[in-house]
């Protein structure tokens, strides 16, 4: 039986045992402890200033350029100058705008703004906007979430007279824009001490430069800064905690009209907004607007003080993305199937006729995790494509596409998501070069393709008390992940397929303490489990309330079968480490165990040959003779059999094609340098 798990390698971290009654007396519950300890933040006070949502915000002079954008803007505010604020079509541009746009008109401003539409005029500052801003008496630009790169554009506006400010938070190239301010933490000449500001939060420096003061304009815009900076994915570390900790508390118990009407067209009026709120509930909708062109509902959304207005503008959004899941779809069966019965890539590189603009970066996200290796996926118009790509492992996108410039007409994004222009002719060319950096990267061993397990924890452990007080390590997001623990030993006790078949919910249990749990986007079959089977698990614990009743339950990260803890110790003896003695009769076998294991191999083979997975051999051993078999146990003994000339095997690691040998008379399998080995160890000889 084959089995499939999301992750081929699960790095378990560990941490000193000894520092875990430090943090406990601070505070700190026995699970956040513990997570505390395996992300090295060990002593109280360090716990404490990197969990800190009430921290120093750098001021936002200390970013290059700032003094002079706040100082243009200002003047152009005495002067009643016309201010655009233009913005991008995603959650963190569509939020930095309405920041930015609410905060101006709130200073007596006359100001427009403008997002471009996805599909027809694509991302940035682009020349036919700039000349419809001055039609309309703009004098003045002001870009949030992007700018960066827009050389061309900005020397289209010194020609036109119209002044322009850069804001943006997107890698720079070697060439800045010429511009009246060029304010991004990524400048190389720039010596702010948060590179990871959302565009968003780029904007709130602007506006808090403008006006002197950061706590003014946290309390009044800090739910738009939250929305952004979580929906962007960046770390919520530093300031960005300061951010999305009190605009969680806002768009919880003061959320602007939009807010209020959205959760309710959600199902979640009511409930507690926290950062996965936010990711897998409110983003997806608001993006929808951008990917499906029509942002001005998510942009009047956020700005109207109307609640009637806001429910329209919520169903509508909505709406809008139950049509934008059916156009991923779509796209996803069909690069599903130009990736049929290919070797597996090293980078993904698929272009379509039909495919829309807005909904590809989806689908190369999904195609990226699903084979583990960027994506890159261009909608094809003519002559040329626009690309959207999402990075896997590690893998520098926006390096990856200033190494390979010569091919494109545009580029720009960062290291996780990029976007491109490509001539249609340079398609082949691209996918053959970016493979061979991709592969490249893989083999320099640099691929960070593990799941990161934060430590391994006791069933007893679980109980309601200790998995809300999770809650310590709040806001959890990107820098400061929702904590993966780890259990082995695990009995299935129960399982059953929901979500017609899409999900698998079990029961698991071990030393008296039976847990539920759910594995999306998972079955059985996948898994290669069974009622009764033994697994590992990666799991994050959620507390789950069904009709007023309240349990832990395991939301599964990944899932195999177990090996036991008994594997690591033969790993290492197999790597030639001297075993301690407890871990040499832990692997050591005994003779009923090798006349066991003989008489079920004599039995099923056929042709005096057997194909089987080591994790499937050692539960039908564990089935046919009552004996507590792990998948160690039974690679150890086949090793012995194999030294000793009773078997052969080859095969990968998990899939052994064992053959039984001829032989002539007894063999003494105590003789086994193997055995002689492991006895010496134990301090049995």
């Amino acid at each position: 039986m084959e089995y499939t798990v999301k992750y081929g390698t699960w790095n378990i971290s560990q941490f000193d045992s000894g520092k875990l009654a430090a943090l406990c007396e601070a505070g700190y519950s026995p699970l956040a402890a513990r997570v505390l300890c395996s992300r090295g933040y060990t002593e109280p006070m360090d716990a404490k200033a990197f969990l800190s949502a009430s921290g120093p915000m750098p001021e936002p002079g200390i970013m290059q350029d700032m003094d002079k954008a706040a100082e243009r803007v200002r003047l152009a505010l005495q002067r009643g100058e016309t201010i655009a604020v233009y913005g991008d079509y995603d959650v963190d541009g569509i939020t930095a705008t309405c920041l930015l746009t609410e905060f101006l008109r709130s200073q007596g401003g006359n100001v427009e703004y403008y997002i471009p539409a996805r599909i027809e005029e694509g991302y940035g500052l682009n020349t036919m906007a700039v000349a419809e801003l001055k039609h309309k008496g703009v004098s003045l630009i002001v870009t949030v979430d992007c700018g960066i790169t827009a050389i061309e554009e900005a020397e289209y506006c010194l020609r036109e007279g119209v002044d322009l400010i850069i804001t943006d938070h997107h890698e720079c190239k070697e060439q800045l824009p010429r511009a009246v301010a060029v304010v991004d933490p990524h400048r190389k000449d720039d010596s702010y001490p948060h590179r990871n500001l959302a565009g968003v939060g780029v904007a709130f420096k602007l506006a808090a430069a403008i006006v002197g003061s950061q706590e003014i304009i946290l309390d009044r815009f800090c739910d738009l800064l939250c929305l952004g900076t979580v929906a962007d994915v960046m770390p919520l570390v530093g300031e960005n905690r300061v951010f999305v900790a009190k605009g969680l508390q806002v768009l919880t118990h003061e959320p602007r009209p939009g807010i209020v009407a959205l959760m309710a067209e959600c199902g979640s009026e009511g409930t507690e907004v926290t950062a996965t709120t936010i990711g897998y509930t409110l983003a997806p909708r608001i993006n929808a607007a951008g990917r499906m062109g029509q942002v001005e509902l998510a942009t009047e959304l956020f700005l109207t003080n109307s609640p009637a207005r806001a429910a329209e503008l919520a169903k509508a959004l909505c709406q809008l993305n139950r049509r934008r899941q059916e156009v991923e779809a779509e796209i996803y069966k069909e690069a599903q199937s130009m990736l049929r019965g290919q070797k597996t890539p090293s980078a993904i590189v698929l272009a379509g006729e039909t495919w829309h603009q807005g909904v590809v970066g989806i689908v190369a996200s999904r195609l990226a995790e699903e084979y583990g290796c960027p994506a890159y996926l261009v909608c094809l118009d003519g002559e040329r494509g626009k690309a959207s790509s999402r990075s896997y492992g590690g893998f520098n996108l926006f390096a990856s596409l200033e190494q390979l410039s010569h091919l494109l007409e545009s580029f720009g994004g960062h290291e996780l998501a990029a976007g491109f222009t490509i001539a249609r002719s340079q398609i082949d060319t691209f996918r053959e070069q970016v493979s061979r950096l991709a592969a490249e990267f893989v083999a320099s061993g640099q691929q960070r393709a593990a799941l990161m397990i934060d430590c391994c924890v006791e069933p007893e452990l679980l109980n309601e008390t200790n998995v809300m007080a999770l809650d310590q390590l709040e806001p959890c997001g990107a820098g400061c992940p929702k904590p993966v623990l780890y259990m082995d030993g695990m009995y299935v006790d129960q399982l059953s397929e929901v979500g017609g078949g899409k999900h698998l919910r079990l029961r698991l249990s071990r030393d008296g303490v039976s847990l539920g749990a759910i594995f999306f986007s998972a079955t059985a079959s996948r898994c290669g489990i069974s009622q009764g089977d033994r697994v590992e698990v990666a799991f994050t614990p959620q507390i789950n309330d069904f009709r007023g009743v309240r349990s832990v339950q395991l939301n599964l990260v990944d899932l195999r079968p177990d090996q036991g803890s008994a594997w690591h110790i033969y790993e290492r003896y197999a790597a030639g480490q001297t075993l301690s003695a407890a871990e040499a009769e832990q692997l050591l076998p005994d003779r009923r165990e090798f006349a066991a294991l003989w008489r079920y191999l004599t039995a099923m083979c056929e042709e005096e040959k057997l194909s089987e997975e080591r994790a499937e051999l050692a539960k039908k051993l564990r089935s046919a003779t009552g004996m507590d078999w792990s998948a160690a146990r039974v690679q150890l003994c086949l090793d012995v059999l194999r030294e000793r000339g009773l078997l052969t095997f080859a095969g990968t690691c998990e899939k052994l094609q064992i053959t039984l040998c001829r032989s002539e008379g007894k063999v003494d399998l105590e003789q086994s340098p193997i055995m002689i080995k492991l006895k010496q160890q134990k301090g049995a000889v």
